[in-house]
């Protein structure tokens, strides 16, 4: 949840930077930094904790300088400390760096970069990137050069910033997929640079909205853009209104739609700091479990209500198979009145996007006074869910004001995710290689999060295609079932469409009957262990005259000739098939809402949080 801000023009760069990192705190509080160039040289202030820590040691050791670049961090890939915080610098001295992101393929290039004679100063993977800079300025390329020859070879999501004492009056700022926005500043005379909006808002009101494999050059003086292939290009400016509120939705034209394309970044933060990929394994200390306690337990109960029910149901499926633990979910309003079979023995978990749910809380409190074990996953932070558990993960989704839950939605299933290797390391009842492969899967999934929503406009397409429909149906099966049902959950939330999701297999034992032209069928289809088993139903949905929308993975092309219509996800391990198979589905709804003409962040009749009975 990195923040990045940067400055370049006549004023002090370092109070604008500071301010603008306390705007942007909430991303990161691991540690910050910043870079300013004076005296030509660059001159580091980084220091380990919240922000309060950099800024004490800025009032000792004050820097000045007209260019410089900030950062707040969440650890990713090393401890939070000194030597880890951003901004991050060369061997030389000569160039430095700040990142959101993780490079998946960092321990390779590292590996290179040593057998180079490269001496790292941190654990970060960011310090791979000063090192492959560095190495090409050295060469003899510019900045600018050294960036395009070094962008291309990082893996995954990316924002980047960067500058060098060679070239003291310019910054580079990239995005690679959408590991977090580049906002970049215009003002007059000076020029900005932030993750988001309000870290700039104060100095203008004219900004630029980088997208994927673009990168800025920056003076004091204005700013070009180009991809990273070299080609230019000219980005919309855009007039951002002081109201807070429409700022903080930026180029996007709704929360829903902004929190949607938030998720890479969002899952990227949830897998921060929580997984160490050198070593595969995950590590959660909030739980405050030891081996002990977690071979204690014989059962998990989830509960929870609406979106966070679904994520529990994928989350059953996920902890049975990677931890080999029996889990049972419950809707948060019927379980206390269930009068449930649970004891010291049982874990209870509770999944609450505001921690406030008032169903959720109340069947807490029966688990309690039931002698349960208390678990949470909130993305509330200090919510009374978080509060009263044993143990808790945080979503790290960030605020989300949309109604219609996305991003928590796929926080959560990831949550579960690395709740499930947890136990399993702890109780040692898995393979640990097979339990390091899950590990290691997680590496990949913010890119391939990316690669969904690169292809925005298809959704686009397809809702004028069925905006005008009354009825749906959803089908999937396995880990795909619950994706089904979340996927029927958003359509009628927010385009008041009748949707309705249902096990695949099951379709022939009453639903079958609903099918005809009217009711367009979407099948999850996607190459797992139940792929012939889908592809058998949508003949059956065929054979009925219903209309099928496929979601299938790249480059099956037999699907083609079953469906009426195809939309593809990236081939994805499948225990994290149900995090990209649900972003078809949100942006499908999304767009039908919006052609529908619904109200799509505030639909009628619902909350965003559900704090009555």
């Amino acid at each position: 949840m990195c923040g990045i801000v940067g400055y370049t023009g006549p004023r002090d760069a370092s109070p604008i930077i500071l301010n603008g990192l306390r705007r942007l705190e909430y991303r990161g509080y691991d540690s910050a930094g910043l870079a300013v160039l004076t005296n030509n040289h660059i001159e580091i202030r980084r220091k380990v904790g919240k922000l309060d820590e950099l800024a004490r040691l800025l009032a000792e050791q004050p820097v000045s300088g007209h260019v410089g670049i900030g950062h707040t961090r969440w650890a990713t890939h090393g401890e939070p400390s000194d030597r880890n915080a951003h901004p991050h610098k060369g061997m030389t001295g000569d160039v430095v760096v700040v990142h959101n992101g993780i490079v998946e393929n960092f321990l390779e290039l590292r590996n290179d970069l040593q057998a180079e004679g490269a001496e790292f100063a941190s654990d970060t993977d960011t310090e791979t990137i000063v090192h492959l800079l560095e190495r090409y300025i050295d060469a003899g390329m510019t900045l600018e050069e050294a960036a395009r020859a070094t962008f291309p070879q990082l893996k995954g999501a990316q924002a980047i910033v960067a500058m060098s004492r060679r070239e003291p009056d310019r910054i580079i700022a990239c995005r690679i997929g959408n590991a977090g926005g580049v906002a970049i500043g215009i003002g007059d005379g000076e020029m900005f640079v932030a993750s988001d909006i309000p870290a700039i808002l104060e100095h203008t009101r004219q900004m630029v909205f980088l997208e994927s494999r673009q990168m800025a050059t920056i003076t004091a003086d204005g700013y070009y853009v180009q991809t990273l292939d070299g080609e230019p290009v000219t980005p919309e400016v855009h007039t951002v209104p002081w109201d807070p509120v429409s700022a903080a939705k930026g180029e996007y034209k709704h929360f829903m739609q902004k929190e949607i394309f938030e998720q890479p970044r969002a899952v990227t933060d949830t897998i921060r700091g929580r997984v160490d990929f050198e070593h595969k394994c995950v590590r959660l200390p909030e739980m405050n479990l030891t081996p002990e306690i977690a071979r204690r337990i014989k059962r998990i109960n989830t509960v929870a209500c609406g979106t966070s029910y679904y994520s529990g149901l994928v989350g059953k499926m996920l902890i049975e198979r990677i931890a080999r633990i029996p889990v049972d979910v419950s809707i948060g309003s019927e379980f206390r009145y269930a009068d449930p079979l649970i004891d010291e023995s049982v874990a209870v978990l509770a999944i609450t996007q505001s921690g406030e749910t008032v169903d959720t809380l109340a069947a807490m409190e029966e688990a309690r006074e039931k002698g349960a074990l208390l678990w949470s996953i909130v993305n509330a932070i200090g919510s009374q869910a978080m509060r009263i558990a044993d143990g808790y993960i945080a979503m790290q989704a960030g605020p989300e004001i949309g109604v219609a839950s996305t991003k928590a939605f796929t926080t959560s299933i990831i949550d579960q995710y690395l709740l499930a290797c947890y136990l399993a390391q702890l109780r040692n009842g898995q393979d640990p290689n097979v339990v390091a492969q899950y590990v290691a899967d997680l590496a990949r999934l913010p890119d391939l999060v990316g690669q969904v929503l690169d292809h925005d406009d298809e959704y686009h397409r397809l809702a004028l295609e069925f905006y005008h429909y009354n009825n749906f149906l959803y089908l999937g099966r396995g880990l795909n079932y619950p994706i089904a049902l979340e996927g029927a959950l958003k359509l009628k939330e927010i385009s008041y469409i009748h949707a309705e999701g249902y096990p695949a297999g099951e379709m022939k034992h009453g639903p079958i009957a609903l099918i005809d032209e009217n009711m367009p069928v979407l099948a999850i289809a996607t190459r797992d262990h139940v792929y012939d088993k889908m592809l058998s139903q949508i003949e059956q949905a065929k054979a009925r005259g219903g209309v099928v929308i496929a979601l299938a993975t790249e480059g099956d092309e037999l699907i083609h000739d079953k469906a009426d219509y195809v939309i593809t996800v990236p081939e994805t391990p499948e225990l994290l098939s149900p995090v990209i198979n649900v972003l078809p589905l949100q942006l499908l709804a999304y767009h039908i809402a919006v052609r529908r003409g619904a109200d799509v962040d505030q639909p009628r009749n619902l909350a965003k949080s559900v704090t009555v009975e």
